[in-house]
């Protein structure tokens, strides 16, 4: 995976969490580790297709993504569905995260 996107990926994952990116591994586990649920995962999920240009994942792959590790895998496979990049997909530009724009609890960006 491309080092950026992947830096990307964990900053978003981070800051909707309100963790540290350097905490996160691939182990990093959505449920146990970091406290989300169903809805927790899709609204992450929605962050991350607005911040990251190319990037829609079907709700349906959410439920078979536990781990960071997994995120980052569906994403890599593009190709074999779940999930579609657009054609020239790149990371946003100006899609800066405020660790001040953390809602209570540390969960959503805005």
């Amino acid at each position: 995976m491309n080092e950026s996107l992947s830096a990307k990926l964990r900053e978003i994952i981070a800051a909707y969490f309100g963790v540290s990116p350097g905490c996160l591994t691939n182990d990093s586990d959505f449920r146990d580790d970091l406290g989300a649920d169903r809805l927790d995962r899709l609204e992450l999920m929605i962050a991350i297709e607005d911040q990251v240009a190319g990037i829609e994942i079907d709700d349906v792959v959410v439920d078979q993504i536990d781990t960071i590790g997994d995120l980052m895998h569906v994403i890599e496979g593009a190709g074999n569905g779940g999930l579609r990049m657009r054609q020239g997909s790149r990371i946003a530009d100006g899609a800066a995260i405020s660790a001040c724009s953390l809602a209570p609890k540390g969960r959503g960006l805005g």
